[in-house]
């Protein structure tokens, strides 16, 4: 499977591109409860709420799981998808290589309980040679504006920010007048089970809390080119799965 000409260049100009229908309803169906399970039990590693918005709170709220390549088979399976790979050596234009150092991860957004995701770039999680990384976003079920969908910014991967666009945790500010005039031009298109999202790690993306009475559960993992190495003694310099 590959993307035609024109996805292939809307990827290339916006920094995103959605595959409707991409992965079937029965490998979503069981990645969920797996995925319910893990959450259910709170299984480590995990990354919380209360640790995000750096609250001091005995109570824990999962925004995230962890390592979640490990975990399960049936995650594996979804990682190292063998449809997915030619598409993603196209976006990437050389092969991809799973790096398994943050973006390898079961998302989720809580009724009620989740905070909201900054405007922000995803090269902040990372330490490689450059950016030519692309993560990949599977929804397990609906996914639109009252529970948390995912926001971008088209064209936002091409542009050089100064780094007074960003504060200290590397949000980008919603009060910078520049910025302002930038996420009007903010996009979204509602997900269902199935979609695939893939975005460069330089395009804004944000998400609002969960509005609903139902829990947004999401699954993201990121690529990098073969070719762009991860720098030694830094997080990024971890386990990797050639997609080969």
């Amino acid at each position: 499977m590959k993307l035609d000409e024109k996805q292939l260049e809307q990827f290339n100009n916006d920094g995103f591109l959605v595959l409707k229908n991409f992965a079937n309803s029965e490998l979503c169906d069981e990645i969920l409860q797996k995925a319910k399970e893990h959450l259910e039990k709170k299984q480590a590693p995990i990354e919380s709420e209360q640790e995000y918005m750096q609250v001091d709170d005995s109570a824990i709220t999962v925004r995230r799981l962890r390592q979640v390549y490990d975990r399960e088979e049936i995650f594996k399976e979804w990682m190292t998808n063998s449809d997915i790979r030619p598409i993603l050596k196209q976006v990437l234009n050389d092969t991809p290589v799973l790096t398994l150092a943050h973006h390898n991860s079961i998302m989720t957004k809580m009724p009620h309980e989740s905070t909201r995701t900054f405007w922000h770039q995803d090269r902040r999680y990372w330490h490689f040679e450059n950016d030519n990384l692309v993560s990949v976003w599977l929804s397990l079920g609906d996914e639109f504006l009252e529970n948390g969908l995912l926001e971008f910014i088209p064209k936002s991967h091409k542009i050089e920010f100064s780094k007074d666009r960003f504060d200290e945790h590397s949000n980008f500010l919603d009060e910078n007048e520049e910025n302002r005039k930038l996420i009007q031009t903010k996009v979204h298109q509602n997900l269902q089970k199935g979609d695939v999202v893939l975005f460069h790690c330089k395009t804004l993306h944000h998400a609002s809390k969960n509005q609903t009475n139902n829990a947004k559960i999401s699954f993201v993992y990121t690529v990098r080119a073969s070719k762009n190495k991860s720098l030694e003694k830094t997080r990024s310099d971890f386990k990797e799965v050639i997609l080969d």
